[in-house]
């Protein structure tokens, strides 16, 4: 908890209070009720405003711990033999402004997405307005039989993203949200446009890191090639090792890869 603050930074009260107050005269409230949130999220503060607005307050500080992930996770990438596909973000506002347009893509493609409200910038601080979806558990909550019915519906999400040429870039249990027994996908990182093939394969291979745990590597594996060729697997099976030094996944690698080659052969 400690570390996690002290990277993510501190934003000053009265700069939060401004922020809130800008929300409230944005959506003509005299008065909002604002609930900050400790979650696991390093890259912003977020808090909920009436139960109706999720509303990310993005730093300087965090643009630059955003930019030293990027550049860590770009040369995990050319340790592993492949050339870094994602892509920095310069600011608060375009970090706010970059969810905002990843979110509307989403959404756009099909698939489930909080709600796209808005991104602006406040002094020097990056703010992005949300739907709130007041009853949601993440990926990581779900029972194990619930995560075994809702895995189909996580990897043909997954798979329709990638056929409109769209890479989420962070697919991680914390960033999948089920409501109402429907799948919500949220925090999509920036990933270079002409390295779309490499960023689904990781995405792939996160699906089944998230997938190994509960289902096991042959069910997740299973799961996927329902939508995956066992080529796009062995493809992903190339991430699967720098997707396991992640501290927000955690599987077995080693199972997973056998489970792919035995698919394979």
């Amino acid at each position: 908890m400690a570390v996690r603050r002290f990277v993510r930074g501190h934003v000053e009260w009265p700069r939060l209070e401004a922020v809130c107050r800008e929300v409230a005269a944005r959506y003509d409230q005299s008065t909002v009720r604002v609930n900050f949130l400790d979650g696991n999220n390093w890259l912003s503060t977020p808090c909920v405003v009436d139960d109706r607005w999720f509303v990310k307050i993005i730093s300087p500080q965090n643009a630059l711990v955003h930019a030293l992930f990027t550049a860590g996770r770009n040369l995990g990438m050319f340790s592993s033999g492949t050339e870094g596909f994602f892509e920095r973000l310069n600011s608060p506002l375009e970090m706010a402004e970059h969810e905002l347009a990843a979110t509307r893509r989403i959404r756009e493609i099909g698939v489930n997405a909080p709600e796209p409200i808005e991104a602006f910038g406040h002094g020097d601080l990056g703010v992005v307005v949300l739907e709130y979806l007041p009853a949601f558990r993440t990926l990581a909550e779900l029972s194990p039989a619930e995560t075994a019915a809702i895995a189909p519906d996580l990897v043909a999400s997954l798979a329709r993203m990638h056929a409109a040429g769209f890479g989420h870039g962070d697919l991680q249990a914390e960033n999948v949200l089920v409501a109402d027994s429907e799948l919500y996908f949220i925090d999509a990182t920036s990933v270079r446009e002409d390295a779309t093939v490499d960023a689904r394969s990781y995405d792939l291979a996160c699906a089944l890191a998230v997938l190994e745990p509960t289902l096991g590597g042959r069910a997740a594996v299973d799961v996927a090639n329902e939508r995956y060729t066992v080529e796009e697997l062995l493809a992903a099976r190339e991430f699967v090792d720098f997707v396991g030094v992640r501290p927000d996944h955690d599987f077995d690698a080693a199972v997973l890869r056998a489970e792919i080659e035995k698919r394979a052969a």
